[in-house]
């Protein structure tokens, strides 16, 4: 028997993620996330995370330096469960540089949550505007959450 998924249930929830990552509402964020969700950045999916609270600790640890973040909506397709979000963000850094990366993001929503998160964006984006210390910050985080997905993906 199959089930129709509500287009925009789906969309409801996709978006309803991104306003709540763009606000850094991290327990809003879990709320969305299924509670085996698996999260990558497909430029390193060895560093990828799993769950609500290591994906939270994931994100944090790019997003909450910084002096501020805004997400941008932009093109939102669906498929059933599926859905791909054509968007940007503006990073603020507490020193002064100031970038948009922009993203290509897959999700899977099943029975309401976000089950599979895939960022798909450019490195040397991020590398061209973010400083130095931006990045030997990253070295010394914790990375307790990290999750190999690479054979997933």
């Amino acid at each position: 028997m199959t089930r129709e998924v509500s287009a925009i249930a789906v969309d409801d929830v996709v978006l309803g993620l991104w306003q709540a990552l763009s606000r850094r509402d991290w327990d809003a964020v879990k709320t969305f996330l299924a509670k085996d969700c698996l999260y990558v950045d497909m430029p390193v999916p060895a560093l990828a995370a799993r769950g609500p609270e290591d994906i939270v600790k994931r994100l944090k640890m790019g997003l909450e330096p910084l002096a501020a973040y805004e997400n941008h909506d932009g093109l939102l397709v669906s498929n059933g469960p599926d859905a791909i979000y054509e968007h940007s963000e503006t990073w603020t850094f507490a020193s002064g540089e100031r970038g948009v990366l922009r993203f290509v993001t897959v999700h899977k929503v099943i029975d309401g949550k976000i089950a599979v998160w895939k960022d798909y964006w450019d490195m040397q984006s991020l590398v061209s505007f973010a400083p130095p210390n931006h990045f030997e910050a990253l070295a010394t985080a914790d990375t307790s959450w990290v999750f190999d997905a690479t054979a997933l993906v």
